[in-house]
């Protein structure tokens, strides 16, 4: 066997393209994008936690960067750099101890309406998404639906030139800092009797009469609250349809791959942050004169974890990239989510135990973090569904459910 001591490490020449980076400027928009949220840092999201507050200096701070906007395109207000670019920004945000969920939000909503949203609402909401003057939430999930989005009961039913919405959703983030919400409801007048739903997607206005939502007392510990959301003989015009009416899951799924790369990217981000706190703590920390790094019992968990992170980050860049080139993603963007949100348990868990007591401590960060980095294991989409694509698709294994 070769020696590793006659292999030392040596760093790439070309200083641009970092380990991770599928574009010559990712580096140079990293260091950007920390610089910018370091300057509010973990305290201030703990603050705004606390507080119930939204970060809205640092949101402002990012739409007036651009980068909010960095994967809408030029014409409508961003900078057109795709979702790879898209990826770096989040992923920064949350190794700079801001993981953002709106962030997530907002990599499922911007593509849709890109898509097949119509030119004036292309023009009414993009250049907000991108400079942070408007948000959209985003409402699928019903609790007795849970993964079959075919079992929606949320609907339409026609009404002159125009709709009548009734229903409810659950798990709404954000609804109540947004100015509209995307809608996926269920339109039985389009079906077709092959036992499949036919939905079609909204963009409804948060002001609308019959629009009403009371928030989920929930775990995660972010600014974004959950809602409970309901919808009550509510008024659709025409002019609020995404698309083609009845074919709202197939515009939905544009936005499902930026979805899983981006919620593989606030993991990523957690993940880093806490490595970073763990090898820092262990370098300074010392019992009987000996810092507590120096020990394999320290060290090598998390160098294991430091491997199984970047091994992730790697798959949700290669997940971004693909998307971009306008291939199939859909592969690597489960994979690189269920990766994300595995490494990043195991990675925060470790940071904890390194810091022993102290990492129970709120003043160190790192256990208000636990159940964000936990929520990715359950959703956007569970592991097991995860599992079950993979074990059809790549494996070629007889469907399970």
């Amino acid at each position: 066997m070769r020696s590793t001591r006659n292999a030392p490490h040596v760093r790439s020449t070309n200083v641009l393209l970092p380990l991770v980076d599928t574009a010559d400027h990712h580096r140079e928009l990293r260091e950007s994008v920390a610089k910018l949220v370091g300057k509010f840092g973990r305290k201030y999201y703990q603050q705004c936690v606390k507080s119930g507050e939204e970060p809205v200096e640092l949101w402002r701070a990012l739409g007036e960067a651009g980068f909010l906007g960095v994967h809408i395109s030029e014409e409508h207000g961003g900078s057109g750099g795709g979702i790879g670019d898209y990826n770096v920004v989040i992923e920064e945000c949350a190794a700079q101890g801001c993981p953002l969920l709106s962030l997530v939000i907002n990599s499922i909503t911007a593509p849709i309406i890109a898509a097949h949203g119509s030119p004036e609402m292309k023009a009414e909401w993009l250049p907000g998404i991108a400079n942070g003057t408007k948000k959209i939430c985003f409402a699928i999930t019903e609790p007795d639906a849970g993964s079959n989005t075919h079992k929606v009961k949320t609907g339409i039913v026609s009404n002159g030139d125009g709709f009548v919405l009734n229903g409810s959703k659950y798990w709404t983030s954000g609804i109540d800092v947004s100015d509209a919400v995307m809608i996926v409801a269920r339109d039985p007048e389009m079906e077709t009797g092959d036992g499949r739903s036919a939905l079609s997607l909204f963009l409804l206005p948060t002001s609308a009469p019959g629009l009403s939502y009371q928030p989920i007392d929930a775990a995660v510990m972010t600014p974004e609250k959950q809602f409970t959301t309901f919808y009550d003989d509510i008024q659709l015009d025409a002019s609020m349809l995404i698309g083609t009416r009845g074919a709202g899951l197939k515009q939905v799924f544009v936005g499902l791959n930026p979805e899983r790369v981006a919620a593989a990217a606030i993991n990523n981000g957690i993940s880093r942050f806490a490595l970073d706190k763990a090898a820092q703590y262990a370098r300074d920390r010392s019992v009987w004169k000996t810092p507590i790094g120096q020990h394999q019992g320290v060290a090598h968990p998390l160098a294991e974890a430091y491997i199984n992170v970047q091994a992730a980050r790697l798959l949700n860049a290669r997940a971004a990239q693909l998307y971009d080139q306008g291939e199939d993603a859909a592969e690597a963007a489960n994979m690189a989510k269920f990766a994300g949100a595995e490494a990043s348990l195991k990675a925060l868990d470790q940071a904890i135990q390194t810091h022993g007591g102290n990492g129970l401590s709120y003043e160190y960060g790192l256990a208000d973090l636990w159940f964000i980095a936990r929520l990715h294991k359950t959703a956007p989409v569970s592991r097991e569904m995860i599992l079950n694509h993979v074990a059809q698709h790549s494996l070629g294994l007889p469907k399970s459910y």
